[in-house]
């Protein structure tokens, strides 16, 4: 019995004997950072996808592509318009006469001087030299449309940075989750559990704790089916303003109910957990997701404790946060470890067994009497002797001094007590 109650870890040799032999390494169905491990192929239109909600393909993609995107939009906005101020320059006649005392724009000589009038229209730069005239109508309307047009990017620049800058995913990795899942006993228990803390100053409004456990299996056809099943949280709404430990009761209902320990090294299957919270400081709602392999499940270990009480503060101390210590937790499933709790007796509902009397002295019955009642053990008497109500018996003698005994009982007579009355008090007042 002692053997079954012994610390493993996940560097314990326990060979697990399988039909084909070594089982080839699988990829996570969601990664440790909360990423999901899918590519999507043949989608159905998807460069129209992109186009259509461009706010939040530019939201998504990465720094690097955002920043080319913006400089070309600006870069080839300049070069737009530069185009059609040097094209109405070519026209009007201003390149090839240089001394026009009615140009159409001031000192646009040159496709050089138009690129250069285009950049500073557009970023309001004004040096001077080069202007718009009152001579060609059509040029003062490619000005009013490049301006309409440099707003629009402006504001949209902006809003992508901010978008993307204020994104959940950067929150998110400020809420994290231990590096690995336990095993152990609680309440009587087999529970498994993990931690989730929040590493800013700021804490979270609300948050909600979720567990799955998602299977794959892979047919020989090459088809896959991934099932998903939702685990019982004990505390499924929390405050994380302290690093919180998040529990399954492994009980029946539960998926992990039947797994032994040797089970679960053998076994296929990905626990994926995920915390949605509010952040108090933008009211933004957020979400963070992990997931743990078998290998990752710690069967026989307790999260150490990382919160002391000082004289002002409550302190948490980071460095525990992955640390775990190994404790006596049975290897047998949860289904069995019920069983041999139910089957182990319990000492206060053990038998007792009354003394019996000795043969002879116990008296003979008659045929026509009532078999004799149980004997009462002499605490029962003593608390009935205590529960009868004492009775007074008072004698009236002869003597100078009248005595009364008070008895306790009638028919024990070896406890009494002698009450001395005066010689004036007679029985009957009495």
């Amino acid at each position: 019995m002692h053997k079954q109650y012994t610390s493993v870890s996940p560097t314990d040799d326990i060979t697990v004997k399988t039909e084909n032999g070594p089982q080839p390494r699988k990829h996570r169905y969601v990664r440790k950072e909360g990423s999901c491990n899918v590519v999507f192929r043949h989608v159905p239109e998807e460069w129209l996808l992109f186009v259509t909600d461009i706010f939040t393909t530019l939201v998504e993609i990465r720094w690097r592509v955002m920043f080319l995107i913006f400089a070309l939009s600006y870069i080839l906005s300049w070069l737009f318009f530069g185009i059609q101020y040097w094209v109405i320059a070519l026209a009007h006649g201003d390149i090839q006469n240089q001394t026009n005392e009615n140009p159409c724009m001031y000192e646009v000589r040159s496709f050089t001087a138009a690129f250069l009038f285009s950049l500073e229209t557009q970023t309001t730069i004004g040096y001077g030299f080069r202007g718009m005239s009152e001579n060609c109508m059509i040029a003062i309307i490619i000005v009013t449309i490049q301006d309409v047009i440099s707003c629009f990017i402006d504001t949209f620049v902006i809003g992508i940075v901010v978008a993307k800058m204020a994104s959940a995913r950067k929150r998110a990795q400020t809420v994290g989750f231990s590096t690995c899942a336990v095993i152990n006993l609680r309440d009587g228990f087999l529970c498994l559990s993990w931690r989730v803390g929040d590493f800013r100053r700021h804490h979270l409004v609300e948050g909600t704790a979720l567990g799955q456990i998602v299977r794959s299996t892979v047919h020989a056809t090459g088809k896959m089916d991934v099932t998903y099943e939702d685990l019982l949280i004990q505390q499924k709404y929390i405050i994380l303003a302290t690093p919180t430990t998040i529990s399954h009761r492994i009980e029946p209902g539960s998926p992990l109910y039947k797994m032994s320990l040797a089970d679960l090294r053998k076994s296929d299957f990905e626990l994926v957990v995920s915390f949605t919270y509010t952040d108090d400081s933008t009211g933004i709602l957020h979400q963070t997701r992990t997931s743990y392999t078998p290998p990752e499940i710690l069967w026989g270990h307790l999260f150490q404790e990382m919160i002391r009480v000082s004289r002002r503060h409550y302190r948490v101390d980071y460095m525990l946060f992955n640390h775990t210590a190994k404790v006596l937790v049975p290897e047998v499933s949860g289904e069995e470890y019920e069983h041999r709790k139910q089957l182990r007796p319990s000492p206060r509902h053990s038998p007792r067994h009354s003394p019996r009397p000795s043969p002879r002295h116990s008296p003979r019955l008659s045929p026509r009497s009532s078999p004799r009642p149980s004997p009462k053990s002499p605490q029962r008497n003593h608390e009935e002797k205590l529960l009868k109500p004492p009775t007074v018996t008072v004698e009236l003698v002869n003597d100078t001094r009248t005595e009364a005994t008070v008895s306790t009982s009638p028919a024990d007579s070896r406890h009494h007590d002698t009450l001395t009355l005066p010689n004036d008090i007679t029985s009957s007042e009495i």
